[in-house]
C-alpha cells in the first residue's frame, strides 16, 4: 500500500512533446527561489497555495472497455495460456455485465460529487478500515546532511528544523505559501499540483477506532510533542499572537530535554501505535477510562512530532531501520508526521500515510531542508536562552497505567519486535552509468530501472511477478495514486533474453528490445499519470459493489485477479536535492520493497523484505541486470 516516494513515475508524453516528472515521494522539482518575506513567512505570494483548487481539472473516470483491455494486457506476462483463457472470460463477462451496471453507477455518483475525485472517498476509507500495524504503511525520507558539517549536531539541527516547520505552517495558513507548479518541458504548459492534502499536514493524528480509524486534526493547538527514550514531553513552539516562540527558547527547551536524567521509559506507551488498530482502539479506550484523556489529547492536537533518537548511526542500512521503525519506544506512528534527529544528526521524516501522499510531503520536505540550510536561526555555539525557565515550559505527559494496560504495552512491544526483527534492507549503489547516458541512448531511465528489477526477480527465482510502481496523479483535483504495471510482455521477453538466453539474439536484437520495453513503460506512465490507468477504476468499482452488501463480481474473486494484487515486487521513485533516500516495508510476507534513486551517473536503491526473500541476493541480480543493460547499450554483446 505505501508508495513514495515516493514513493511517483516518469512519464513520457512525446507525442505532445511533453515531458512530465513524477515521484512517489513527490515530484522532481527545484527549490522555490522566492526568499521569505519577513521572519515568520517562508515568502508572502499573492497566489496561496490551493488558489488553482478549483480550476484544477477532475481525474477522469476512464472507459470501462479501456480498462479491461489494460487490465488484460498487465496479466498476460503472469498467466499461462489456460489461466489467461479464463482470465478474459471472466473480464469479458464484467464488461458486458454487471461492471456495466458499476460503471453507469459510478459516472453518476462521481458526476454528483463535483469537489473531489471519484476514488478519494474510497481510497481514505481503504486505509482508515485497514486493521494492520501502520508500519506497514508509513514510509520515511531523510534528509541530506547540511552541507555545513557543524549545523548537524542534533541540538542545533532539531531546533532549525522546528523552527522552519513552524514558518512552514504560518506561511500555509497565511495563504502566502505560493503554489506547487508542475512545469513540462519544453515549456508549453504549466499544470498546478493538487496540494490540498497540506491542510492536515500540522495538529493532525490518525486514531484507533474499532472498525475504521478517524483523523484528528486541532489547528488551535500551539505545541509540539517530543519523545526521547520513551518519554514523551510537550512546551509551546507557538505563541499566543500566533508567532513563532523565539529559537533560542526551543533551544533551551530542546536542550533541557536531552539533559533530563529520566531514565528510559519503562512502559513505552508509542509502541501502542504500531499494534493491530482494533487492539490499540480498546487499549487506548482503556487508557482514557483510567483518567489520560487530557494527556492524549495533548499528544493528538500536538503540531508535529519530534523524536529525539540518542542512536548514532553506522551506515545507510541502520540508518534506514531507525528512520522506518527504530525500536517502536520512541514513536508515536499516528501523527501526521514525525521529524526524527538522531544523536548524530541525522534527520528524516516518518508519516502517516492516510491522510496524503508524498507529493506533499517532498514539498514540506524540501522547503525546510532549504530554510535550515541557507537560513539557519541557531547556530553551533549559539547560547540558549538564559531567562528561560524549561523546568516550567516543558512538562512530561504521565500517564495512568494499571496491570492491564502494562500488559497490553508487553504484548505490542513482543508484537513489534517480531516484526522487524525479520525485516531485512539491502541496498545497491550502481556506479557504471545513470541517467545521463540513458537519455542519450534514447532510453527511459526509469524504463531500465525497472525492466533491471525485472530482470532481478527472474534471474533470483525464475518468475515474472505481480509488480507495481507507483504513480502521482496530483494534476487532478483530488487526485491521488495509480499504479504502473510495470511487468509487460515486453520486458519478459527481454528479460528472458537477457537472464535466459545468454548468447541467442545479436546486439541489435537485444537494443531493440530495451527501445520497446522503453516505449510501453512510458505509454504505461503516460496513461497512469493523466488518469487514464485501471487500477483506482477497478478498484472503485469493487468499493461500490461492496457497499451494496452482496457478493462480489467474479472478477475479483478470480484467483489471477487476487494474485495480481498481491503485489511481489512494490517499487517507488524519488528525487529531490533535499533527500537522501527513502523507504518503506513490504506489504506482503514475500514482497520486496524497492525504492529507487535514478542520479546523472549511477543509480541507487534499497530492497527491504521479509524471510521469504533473500533481498541481498535479489540487489545482487538487480546489478547483474543493470551491468548487462548497459553492456548491450554500449553496443558490447553479453558474456554467455
Amino acid at each position: 500500500m505505501a508508495s513514495l516516494l515516493s514513493v511517483q513515475c516518469v512519464a513520457s508524453l512525446r507525442k505532445s512533446r511533453i515531458y512530465l516528472r513524477t515521484a512517489a515521494l513527490g515530484i522532481k522539482r527545484n527549490y522555490s527561489s522566492q526568499k521569505k518575506s519577513s521572519s515568520e513567512y517562508f515568502n508572502q505570494s499573492v497566489v496561496p497555495l490551493i488558489h488553482h483548487q478549483k480550476s484544477l481539472p477532475r481525474l477522469p473516470i476512464p472507459k470501462l472497455e479501456d480498462t479491461i483491455r489494460r487490465y488484460l494486457a498487465a496479466q498476460r506476462p503472469l498467466l499461462d495460456d489456460d489461466q489467461l483463457r479464463t482470465t478474459e472470460k471472466t473480464a469479458q463477462d464484467f464488461q458486458n455485465g454487471v461492471g456495466k451496471q458499476l460503471h453507469e453507477e459510478l459516472v453518476v455518483q462521481d458526476m454528483n460529487n463535483q469537489h473531489t475525485s471519484y476514488v478519494s472517498g474510497p481510497w481514505l476509507n481503504k486505509f482508515l478500515s485497514d486493521r494492520s500495524s501502520v508500519l506497514r504503511n508509513n514510509p520515511f525520507m531523510s534528509f541530506n546532511p547540511d552541507p555545513k558539517t557543524e549545523y548537524n549536531d542534533q541540538l542545533v539541527r532539531a531546533t532549525n528544523l522546528v523552527c522552519s516547520a513552524v514558518h512552514f505552517m504560518k506561511t500555509l495558513r497565511a495563504g502566502f505559501q505560493e503554489p506547487e507548479i508542475l512545469h513540462l518541458k519544453p515549456s508549453l504548459l504549466s499544470r498546478p499540483l493538487d496540494l490540498s492534502p497540506m491542510l492536515h499536514l500540522f495538529n493532525t493524528t490518525r486514531i484507533p477506532k474499532r472498525g475504521r480509524d478517524e483523523l484528528f486534526t486541532d489547528e488551535k493547538a500551539q505545541h509540539l510533542l517530543v519523545m526521547r527514550k520513551g518519554n514523551m514531553y510537550v512546551f509551546d513552539i507557538v505563541d499566543r499572537d500566533g508567532n513563532l516562540v523565539k529559537p533560542a527558547e526551543i533551544q533551551s527547551h530542546l536542550k533541557y530535554i536531552l539533559s533530563n536524567p529520566t531514565p528510559a521509559a519503562a512502559f513505552p506507551l508509542g509502541v501502542l501505535t504500531s499494534e493491530n488498530r482494533d487492539v490499540w482502539a480498546g487499549l487506548r479506550d482503556k487508557l482514557i477510562a483510567a483518567g489520560n484523556a487530557e494527556d492524549l489529547r495533548s499528544v493528538d492536537s500536538a503540531l508535529f512530532c519530534l523524536s529525539l533518537d540518542d542512536e548514532s548511526m553506522r551506515d545507510d542500512i541502520y540508518l534506514a531501520h531507525n528512520m522506518l521503525h527504530a525500536d517502536g519506544c520512541n514513536r508515536w506512528f499516528d501523527k501526521s508526521f514525525t521529524v526524527i534527529l538522531t544523536k548524530d544528526g541525522e534527520a528524516a521524516i516518518n508519516f502517516e500515510h492516510s491522510w496524503g501522499d508524498g507529493v506533499a510531503l517532498l514539498f514540506f520536505h524540501n522547503e525546510i531542508f532549504k530554510d535550515t540550510t541557507e537560513q539557519p536561526l541557531v547556530n553551533p555555539g549559539s547560547a540558549a536562552a538564559a531567562a528561560v525557565d524549561s523546568a516550567s515550559a516543558v512538562r512530561r505527559l504521565k500517564f495512568n497505567l494499571d496491570s492491564e494496560l502494562e500488559n497490553g504495552i508487553r504484548r505490542a512491544k513482543e508484537n513489534f519486535d517480531s516484526t522487524v526483527l525479520t525485516l531485512k534492507i539491502d541496498a545497491l549503489k550502481f556506479m557504471k552509468g545513470g541517467k545521463t547516458q540513458l537519455k542519450k541512448s534514447k532510453m527511459s531511465p526509469d524504463a531500465v530501472a525497472q525492466l533491471a528489477f525485472q530482470m532481478g526477480f527472474l534471474r533470483q527465482y525464475g518468475q515474472t511477478v505481480a509488480t507495481y510502481e507507483a504513480c502521482n496523479t496530483a494534476m487532478f483535483r483530488h487526485g491521488r495514486t495509480d499504479h504502473i504495471r510495470s511487468a509487460t510482455t515486453h520486458t519478459k521477453r527481454c528479460s528472458h533474453a537477457f537472464v535466459l538466453q545468454p548468447g541467442q539474439h545479436s546486439v541489435e536484437q537485444l537494443q531493440a528490445m530495451l527501445s520497446e520495453c522503453s516505449k510501453y513503460h512510458g505509454q504505461l506512465t503516460k496513461e497512469a499519470a493523466t488518469g487514464q490507468g485501471f487500477d483506482c477504476h477497478l478498484f472503485a468499482l469493487e468499493y461500490l459493489a461492496e457497499s451494496k452488501g452482496e457478493p462480489l463480481p467474479s472478477l475479483y474473486t478470480d484467483p489471477a485477479y487476487v494474485a495480481f494484487n498481491h503485489y511481489i515486487l512494490e517499487t517507488s521513485t524519488l528525487t529531490s536535492p533535499a533527500l537522501n533516500f527513502g523507504g518503506f516495508a513490504p506489504d506482503v510476507p514475500d514482497g520486496f520493497s524497492v525504492v529507487y534513486q535514478i542520479h546523472d551517473d549511477w543509480i541507487h536503491c534499497h530492497a527491504s523484505s521479509f524471510p521469504a526473500r533473500n533481498g541481498s541476493e535479489f540487489v545482487q541480480c538487480v546489478h547483474k541486470s543493470l551491468e548487462d543493460i548497459f553492456t548491450v547499450l554500449n553496443g558490447k554483446p553479453l558474456s554467455s
